[in-house]
């Protein structure tokens, strides 16, 4: 990584922008104003790249599934649709490097639906939340964190963007659900992408519109089974 792409990824700006888009936590209009930026911007479409690659490792815990016929057929119906002809189609796409970008973020899309919702025949009664995503901004300092929780696979993949800890001290993911008090998910470990297990009773709470947060803890993680630390990142989660 050279020194501008260390600059821009301790001061956010369109590097937090990119990583956002790539995870899925844009609003509306700002990820449809980061599509455009990813089709005209180079400068941005290469921060899109290299959060793609640095993203994916999260996805390693899931094992791949075979897709469902109906997802082929619904992109087909999306990339093809207002074509006047078969063969004016492909002569068109096939030379569009906008097709190329757009195919590539429907197959990265649909990757993700492929590891994050599994194929159940017939479905359950009550099907939980298939995938969910935050981005845990800094809360006064600068430590932000993204977060895929995956229902299905009881797991909370993170991706490490910015912040330190220091030697003696640990980060602490919570859950926290409406006034309820926080509980504690577990210490977070070091590294760029980590997972951590999530019980049962803190599936619940995740699943009602909990909010995640991240405190600084002594070594180890908090003694009181409460933050005793300041929270450093915070966010809510979204459906993928």
């Amino acid at each position: 990584m050279n020194g501008t792409d260390d600059s821009e990824r301790e001061l956010g700006g369109d590097d937090a922008v990119a990583a956002e888009y790539v995870l899925g936590t844009l609003g509306a209009e700002d990820r449809a104003a980061a599509a455009r930026r990813n089709e005209e911007d180079a400068a941005f479409a290469r921060l899109v790249d290299r959060w793609e690659v640095t993203l994916a490792p999260m996805g390693d815990a899931y094992a791949p599934i075979e897709p469902p016929v109906a997802v082929k057929q619904g992109l087909d119906r999306r990339l093809f649709a207002n074509a006047a002809t078969p063969t004016t189609a492909k002569a068109g796409l096939w030379q569009s490097l906008a097709f190329w970008r757009g195919l590539t973020v429907a197959a990265l899309a649909a990757l993700a639906l492929y590891i994050a919702l599994p194929l159940v025949s017939p479905p359950p009664p009550v099907a939980p939340a298939g995938r969910l995503v935050a981005s845990l901004a800094p809360q006064q300092s600068d430590v932000h964190y993204f977060v895929v929780y995956d229902a299905r696979a009881k797991d909370i993949g993170l991706s490490h963007v910015t912040g330190e800890r220091a030697s003696d001290r640990d980060f602490e993911l919570w859950v926290i659900e409406n006034n309820q008090p926080p509980q504690s998910i577990g210490v977070i470990p070091a590294g760029s992408n980590v997972h951590l297990a999530v019980s049962r009773d803190l599936q619940q709470k995740i699943a009602s519109g909990a909010v995640f947060a991240i405190s600084l803890e002594p070594k180890g993680g908090s003694p009181t089974g409460a933050p005793t630390g300041p929270v450093v990142a915070a966010g809510d989660l979204r459906d993928i």
